[in-house]
């Protein structure tokens, strides 16, 4: 098992910029496949972006591609979320997401795959 805490939610302007991270504790960090996901007020979650075990490889939502960018430091315990150009729409509780040695790609974009989950933070873009 493994805890995920979140931080750097916000308000900010349209255009404007936050830097989420997700601090894990327990079980080894870099055993696990992260994902970021979102859910805003009377929306299912939906699938941000997600990242292997090494980082080698991330996977992104077409509607943040060119804007987000997920990364990971193995040595810190903790995945980011950089995100740029934000926009309106981009509203929602951000929560990630941890599974075990888990490989592959097809699964990363449902949240149903992942076992542990963050508690979320909050972002909110201003017009």
């Amino acid at each position: 098992q493994v805890q995920l805490l979140e931080s750097g939610g916000g308000l900010v302007q349209a255009g404007g910029s936050l830097r989420l991270s997700c601090a894990a504790s327990g079980r080894t960090f870099s055993s696990y496949a992260m994902g970021w996901f979102r859910q805003a007020p009377g929306k299912e979650r939906e699938f941000v972006a997600g990242i292997n075990l090494s980082g080698g490889t991330t996977y992104y939502a077409d509607s943040v591609k060119g804007r987000f960018t997920i990364s990971r430091d193995n040595a810190k315990n903790t995945v980011y979320l950089q995100m740029n150009s934000l926009k309106p729409e981009d509203t929602a509780v951000y929560y990630c997401a941890a599974e075990f040695r888990r490989y592959g790609s097809g699964w990363y974009f449902d949240p149903h795959e992942y076992d542990n989950w963050g508690q979320g933070t909050q972002v909110t873009v201003s017009s």
